[in-house]
């Protein structure tokens, strides 16, 4: 590997961190430097949240230790047999960096992942001591998320819970076929079985903390997961259930889903052509009617066509979920339960709990929906208020033309 400068290093590894989602920072405890001890913050304007064009945070120093590795797999550009520039980062460099970049407010905190050198232990223990160097040599208080190694050593994983704000560990695919087609070299086992220890861990880390005080913190932001999106021939319905089971199962901050970009010198076993990024955007509707609405996961598969279990694209899953669902509407604002009102397309959580708090007071009118709300027209055929009852659009036989998000008409030249 040829000698490189830091600033060469870091075009190198910070562009490799880029397929990664999961660099989200919320959740953590409240940590500052008010009192002149230590460095950085996670509350305030510690931790602000900035994101590409793309929808990713770019907040946090987001790099790789290194985009070298012995593993294959196929959709990876650092896999080992890709063909691409190569760069490794000392633990001290990255704790330098972050350091730097701090001072300067350029960053908030710091995302590390990592392709596997040497071995997986000797990889996990860079890691290790880059959060190591920087909590305890340096008292740094900001943010710090781990990408941990399911094949790692179960103490050094532990030992990055100690340090990280969140860890997370890929599972990668949406199913278990496709990751041993497209990654044979990793293991669904090892990585749900290393979820379930930190899931453990966390658990014992917060009954601790009721008991002791001075108990150490392990990973309080909880840990998250990644799923690339488009890589194998899973559907979105394949990917709801997934989700639904890994947020059940090992009680996750969040899943995360990167659509498959396709990559120079590619495996024939990938797709020649990426998937459309809004699949990526309605599936993160999708996982929010999961946490936030109190959709069960069949009901959001519901809403994917019959055919593929393919959500589709035009409209949201919750717009698409009630029009295959219309004997459940409408709904009255006045009467109906928290559950259905959180059905209706349009209505979001704050606006519900605003529509029960006010109508205790008075009868609720169109207008009166009208003001919670982005667009009065996409409630209309779902809603019964005080002066409004839709029956000449509840009789349509096609309500998809009028209540879907009219195309617009992009500029060739925007300024």
């Amino acid at each position: 590997m040829a000698q490189l400068d830091t600033r060469e290093k870091l075009a190198i590894l910070a562009d490799a961190a880029k397929y990664d989602a999961s660099c989200a920072s919320s959740g953590t405890a409240k940590r500052n430097s008010r009192d002149g001890k230590g460095l950085g913050s996670t509350e305030g304007m510690g931790i602000c949240h900035a994101y590409a064009p793309d929808g990713r945070c770019i907040s946090l120093l987001k790099i790789l230790l290194t985009n070298s590795c012995i593993f294959d797999c196929h959709y990876c550009i650092n896999r080992k047999s890709s063909n691409v520039r190569r760069a490794r980062f000392t633990a001290r460099e990255v704790v330098d960096l972050t350091i730097s970049f701090y001072k300067r407010n350029y960053i908030e905190g710091l995302f590390l992942s990592s392709g596997i050198i040497g071995s997986s232990n000797y990889t996990m223990e860079q890691m290790v001591e880059v959060a190591r160097s920087l909590r305890e040599d340096h008292h740094f208080r900001g943010y710090i998320h781990l990408k941990t190694i399911p094949d790692a050593d179960p103490a050094l994983v532990h030992q990055a819970g100690l340090h990280a704000d969140r860890l997370s560990i890929n599972v990668e695919l949406p199913t278990v076929a496709g990751l041993t087609r497209l990654a044979p070299e990793k293991s669904a086992l090892r990585i749900e079985g290393a979820m379930a220890a930190n899931k453990s861990a966390i658990l014992d880390n917060k009954d601790a903390l009721k008991r002791y005080k001075a108990a150490p913190r392990f990973a309080p932001a909880g840990q998250s997961t990644q799923m690339i999106v488009g890589a194998d021939a899973a559907t979105d319905g394949d990917i709801v259930r997934r989700a639904s089971s890994l947020y059940g199962q090992f009680g996750l901050r969040r899943v995360y889903y990167s659509a498959f970009s396709p990559i120079p010198d590619a495996s024939a076993v990938l797709p020649l052509s990426r998937p459309p990024l809004m699949r990526e955007h309605r599936l993160y509707q999708s996982d929010w009617l999961m946490r936030f609405y109190e959709f069960q996961p069949d009901e959001v598969v519901a809403a994917a066509d019959d055919a593929t279990g393919m959500l589709p694209l035009d409209i949201d899953p919750k717009l698409a979920w009630a029009l295959k669902h219309r004997q459940r509407f409408p709904v009255d604002v006045n009467l109906a339960p928290r559950e259905d009102l959180l059905r209706v397309p349009g209505l979001g959580v704050k606006a519900v709990a605003n529509i029960l708090t006010s109508r205790r007071w008075r009868k609720l009118r169109l207008d009166d929906v009208a003001r919670l709300t982005v667009s009065i027209a996409k409630l209309r055929p779902f809603i019964v208020a005080a002066d409004w009852r839709p029956v000449a659009l509840s009789d349509k036989a096609e309500l998809r033309p009028l209540v879907a998000p009219k195309k617009q008409q992009l500029e060739l030249f925007a300024a």
